[in-house]
């Protein structure tokens, strides 16, 4: 089953700024090669269920081997079984639509 997940994943007790732990999880999605889109507060990910939750475990433990004593993991998630959809055709279906609202 596919997976579309939008992660954030937050270092406790490692100061405020946290990039540097987001970017050690980017590059395990690199590695990955899932699908997968950074935002201002979170990433998307899709893909195989397995797969997907496991660089989600994979981030975690990166994270804690960097210092973080406790992390706050916040996912969402959706499944389809109808029919396949790509986090990029969720949001072109989107656009499309604010396209059309606009021209009318």
């Amino acid at each position: 089953m596919n997976v579309i997940l939008d992660l954030c994943v937050i270092p406790l007790g490692v100061g405020v700024s946290v990039s540097k732990y987001v970017a050690a999880c980017h590059e395990l999605l690199k590695k990955s090669g899932l699908s997968h889109s950074l935002h201002a507060y979170g990433t998307n990910i899709e893909g195989p269920w397995d797969e997907v939750f496991t660089v989600v475990k994979q981030c975690h433990a990166t994270v804690h081997a960097m210092g973080a004593p406790r992390i706050s993991t916040t996912i969402k998630l959706g499944t389809r079984t109808d029919r396949a959809q790509t986090m990029q055709e969720k949001v072109d279906s989107v656009n499309k639509k604010l396209k059309k609202n606009n021209s009318e």
